[in-house]
């Protein structure tokens, strides 16, 4: 499109706006009646490739996930049951949206280990799922595989995320898909 045709006038035909409203019109007709059709003779008895659009009554059928999918974060345990964070600052810093509050401090008992997070917050209100947290971490500490996306609350207070909710997360394979050796979506 040429910058110019932006700005040329309308013409009377679409001034009326008959085109847009036909051609939505035509669309939307088009997808209602392609899905009835695959229902009624789903219905009926007959499988076609193509299943029609599907409608989870969502809060008894949860919609599957895929495991790529970036979910509430968790924090990962040693096996003596510490944080796996070494307070290495990373996340934090790399943090876009700067939802990452860590505050550090020395580990006496274990002399491997010199930091570790004293508190470790997350402000889900402000953070905008990226992963970068979980890609920057070189402990593998904070993952984002819990399944869970149903992140809402009533006030701010409550959407901030703290060390010890983290720690008690575990990953829910359940609400994911699977996947069958050809590569295809097991349902």
């Amino acid at each position: 499109m040429n910058v110019h045709d932006k700005y040329k006038p309308l013409t009377f035909w679409e001034k009326t706006y008959l085109p847009g409203v036909t051609a939505s019109l035509w669309l939307t007709s088009k997808h209602f009646f392609r899905n009835m059709t695959s229902h009624t003779l789903r219905l009926v008895g007959i499988k076609l490739r193509w299943p029609g659009s599907v409608t989870f009554q969502y809060p008894e059928v949860f919609r599957p996930i895929f495991p790529r999918l970036r979910t509430k974060h968790r924090l990962t345990k040693r096996e003596d049951g510490s944080p796996r964070c070494v307070a290495c600052m990373l996340c934090e810093t790399v943090c876009p949206a700067a939802c990452i509050y860590i505050i550090a401090e020395e580990k006496l008992a274990e002399p491997q280990i010199e930091k570790m997070p004293k508190s470790f917050d997350i402000d889900l209100g402000l953070c905008i799922f990226c992963g970068y947290c979980v890609e920057a971490c070189p402990e593998d500490a904070i993952r984002m595989d819990t399944g869970i996306v149903e992140i809402s609350n009533t006030s701010r207070i409550d959407m901030l995320l703290n060390m010890e909710t983290m720690l008690n997360l575990e990953p829910n394979p359940e609400r994911y898909v699977k996947f069958d050796k050809e590569g295809n979506v097991v349902i």
